[in-house]
């Protein structure tokens, strides 16, 4: 318990600061950000902290909690890998991802947050976004898929809609993760020449390539409308993705206040004696093995 406290007060500084996007953002008084991180030292890393968040998925079920995490930011930016990181340990029964398709005609007729709030949890569960009700200040403003009055309507009204969840007792946290053009092309041009990769390259993602400045100022009017104090928005410089992934599963952690719960020895019990079972010659179709 004491290791989860320490873990918490190095936190505790940012967990209402927004951090100026660049190319080293979390980087305070360096020149530059530090050397990629060996996959080794990564794995490591992963491993406790992928411990310590199913230490949290016990405290969310046994007591009722309601966390919603929302992911945002730039095509490549990260989003997906560091959801499969988050989720890759724990239960699905618990962290459940919400990666919601284009509306369909009739969901584009209902209130513009009707299709997200089915999605949101009840107690014991947690709810991460894989990109939120926040598309409407971003892709829909700088693709041109809704009207501009209806983005400053958005703007306008998020804050008191995400007002209205944290009074209900959900913990809502919001990242967004930051990458430069650069990285961002290097990225995009892997996607190209690698079919493990290809279905992540959409007509849409090449459109919005080549409005980069479009999305720094839809960024930043949605920064300056919706970081409020009951849901502040954490920047995440995901130039190097193992660092991102670490640095944003740590500051999950130190948002929600869970405590490990305690739990006995565990010993398996003694199987049962066959009672005069055997194995039936049934014709069963195995599959090949190849490997």
């Amino acid at each position: 318990m004491a290791k989860n406290n320490k873990k918490k007060n190095k936190h505790e500084e940012h967990d209402t600061q927004v951090h100026a996007p660049s190319a080293a953002a979390g980087q305070d008084g360096e020149a530059g950000p530090p050397p990629k991180m060996g996959r080794k030292a990564y794995e490591a890393e992963m491993e406790k902290l992928q411990g310590d968040l199913v230490a949290m998925q016990e405290w969310v079920k046994e007591s009722g909690a309601k966390v919603v995490v929302v992911f945002e930011g730039r095509d490549t930016a990260g989003k997906g890998g560091t959801i499969k990181r988050i989720t890759e340990r724990v239960s699905p029964r618990v962290f459940r991802v919400v990666a919601l398709p284009t509306p369909t005609e009739r969901e584009k007729s209902q209130m513009y947050m009707q299709r997200y709030v089915q999605h949101f949890p009840a107690a014991g569960e947690v709810v991460i976004f894989d990109r939120s009700w926040y598309n409407r200040a971003g892709v829909e403003r700088v693709m041109g898929f809704c009207r501009p009055a209806e983005t400053d309507r958005f703007l306008e009204l998020a804050p008191a809609f995400e007002k209205a969840m944290t009074d209900s007792g959900i913990l809502l946290l919001k990242y967004w993760l930051e990458v430069s053009q650069e990285e961002q092309t290097r990225r995009l041009e892997s996607r190209i020449t690698d079919p493990r990769k290809l279905w992540k390259l959409s007509a849409m993602d090449l459109k919005s390539y080549s409005r980069w400045y479009d999305y720094s100022r839809a960024r930043d009017a949605m920064f300056a409308a919706t970081d409020t104090a009951w849901a502040p928005w954490y920047v995440a410089d995901s130039n190097d993705k193992k660092r991102a992934r670490l640095n944003i599963i740590s500051h999950v952690l130190s948002q929600v206040p869970y405590k490990p719960l305690p739990h006995g020895d565990i010993t398996l019990p003694r199987r049962q004696r066959p009672g005069g079972y055997i194995e039936p010659n049934l014709p069963l179709h195995h599959i090949p093995t190849p490997f």
